[in-house]
């Protein structure tokens, strides 16, 4: 078997993607967290974008979350695309756009003031029912009862709102809401993250000196 670290940071979405699926492939592998306000060169040799996760294959390194879960998909059991060539493309479509829901939560922890966070919270909550739409009756998955690339790509959007108020984000998509509460129960979601994880994510968000840090700094939240 080949030796595989992923080069981490704590609270990085995307790291978590790669953590979900080698969680689910069931395969061993060395997590190592990286400080990303001061990267140190061997990491920078590694990711010419200076971004986490990278994951070292018996040490040719991969960068980019989408590229390394289809590796991983390609190489280990059990499958998480599905093998219909235009159904993987469509899911493969759906991981980008979880990559755009969690360009709309930076923009909602980043906004400077309420009037910001407020259409922050509209864009993203068109997003989420752009998902309503397309999310399987059945479910408990993306895709029904098979657990995806996209519930792993998922999973970490979920996780934000452990930590940031929902003030009726996910009012009457109840697909969605279902969705979100089984991702929050798989053992590979639950562990891709360390245990202190939403108390770090506070802080990081307070520290932002945004809007919703402030209000989440002050408790204004009803």
């Amino acid at each position: 078997m080949k030796r595989l670290q992923l080069v981490s940071h704590a609270l990085c979405p995307y790291v978590q993607r790669a953590a979900i699926v080698l969680a689910e492939k069931g395969v061993p592998f060395e997590r190592l967290d990286v400080d990303l306000s001061a990267k140190p060169a061997w990491f920078l040799a590694l990711s010419p974008l200076g971004k986490t996760p990278v994951l070292s294959v018996d040490g040719e390194a991969l960068f980019e979350s989408a590229v390394i879960c289809d590796y991983l998909d390609e190489t280990l059991p059990p499958r998480l695309h599905p093998e219909d060539a235009l159904a993987r493309a469509r899911e493969r479509a759906w991981v980008e756009f979880g990559s755009a829901v969690l360009n709309g939560i930076a923009a909602l922890y980043n906004a400077g003031d309420d009037v910001a966070l407020a259409a922050a919270r509209s864009a993203l909550r068109a997003r989420f029912e752009q998902l309503e739409a397309v999310l399987a009756d059945a479910g408990p998955w993306f895709a029904g009862v098979r657990f995806g690339l996209v519930d792993a790509a998922f999973g970490p959007v979920f996780r934000y709102f452990e930590v940031i108020p929902e003030e009726g984000m996910f009012d009457e998509l109840p697909r969605v809401r279902a969705w979100a509460r089984a991702l929050a129960g798989r053992a590979s979601v639950k562990g891709a993250v360390s245990a202190d994880y939403s108390e770090r994510l506070r802080v990081f968000l307070v520290g932002r000196k945004s809007a919703l840090g402030a209000r989440l700094g002050s408790g204004g939240f009803g």
